[in-house]
């Protein structure tokens, strides 16, 4: 089995937040590859990586980084695989997270999703290899029809609430 999404954070301590998208790839049946690498600590081992990761087999990157966050700009900058930027929430809130992967100049763009949203880089990982992939769509369809599910269950278990000015 060779690793089609390779999921790639700053430090282990991102490990907690990045657990959502690595439990959701291993529900799709994705095959993938998690590491840690730092933009500023190891820069010469992520310059190595991305410029390896499509020889490699790997289709999509996801990339964790909080505060300066420069990760997923780096990765983007050596290579032309899709890479998608989860922001950590370390510092300000994430917003510094947000901004610094969002914020990228032309040619070099990344997906960014919300602050420690790693469940929804997952899941645009899927989308993009669900193009090419007819089990996989099926596989993302129930999931999202399982989403579906969810809601309108919620919203029956509403009606159950009793005020005494509820008018539903």
């Amino acid at each position: 089995m060779k690793a089609i999404v390779s999921v790639i954070m700053g430090s282990t301590s991102d490990l907690p937040v990045m657990k959502k998208a690595t439990d959701f790839l291993n529900e799709m049946q994705i095959p993938f590859e998690v590491n840690a690498l730092s933009a500023h600590r190891t820069p010469e081992a992520v310059e190595v990586f991305a410029k390896g990761a499509k020889e490699r087999g790997i289709k999509v990157i996801i990339a964790a980084a909080g505060m300066a966050a420069h990760l997923p700009g780096v990765i983007a900058a050596s290579t032309t695989l899709p890479v998608i930027g989860v922001p950590i929430n370390s510092t300000l809130d994430g917003m510094d997270a947000l901004l610094a992967i969002v914020q990228m100049p032309p040619g070099i763009p990344v997906a960014t999703v919300g602050v420690n949203a790693s469940l929804n880089a997952a899941i645009l990982a899927v989308e993009m290899l669900a193009l090419a992939d007819e089990a996989l769509a099926a596989r993302l369809a129930a999931y999202k029809e399982n989403l579906k599910k969810k809601i309108e269950k919620a919203n029956e278990d509403l009606k159950g609430l009793e005020y005494e000015y509820k008018t539903n």
